[in-house]
């Protein structure tokens, strides 16, 4: 598992699943926790934690990382473009268009929930 430091849990959790398309692997909100998984893989695969950011230090690392702009996550995805679009439409602010450079292509986007995620297409 991994986890990403989000405002509110609950809120991501809507957000990651209701938008940007992630599966419930497990949610308890009664303590607050919630992790999610790419769709259509097995119960094995990796968690994506949404972790509280109510320890001080978490909260500042979340801060600091958003409000130097930087990505603090990048998720793959087949078609950068194509997922830009579907985005867009349903409201996600982007940082700009996608942009291609010798890596790939790239999109970044504020989750709304203290985070910027890098979309990436090799």
């Amino acid at each position: 598992m991994c986890s990403i430091h989000v405002k509110d849990p609950a809120a991501a959790h809507a957000f990651y699943t209701g938008t940007l398309g992630f599966e419930t692997l497990m949610a308890m909100p009664e303590h607050n926790l919630y992790i999610i998984k790419d769709p259509g893989s097995d119960a094995g695969s990796v968690g994506l934690l949404l972790e509280p950011s109510d320890n001080p230090i978490g909260a500042a690392y979340m801060n600091a990382v958003h409000d130097a702009g930087l990505p603090a996550i990048v998720f793959g995805v087949p078609d950068v473009r194509a997922e830009y679009e579907r985005l867009l439409a349903a409201g996600v602010s982007f940082k700009g268009e996608p942009a291609e450079d010798p890596s790939g292509i790239s999109a970044v986007f504020d989750d709304g929930c203290g985070n910027y995620i890098q979309l990436h297409q090799d």
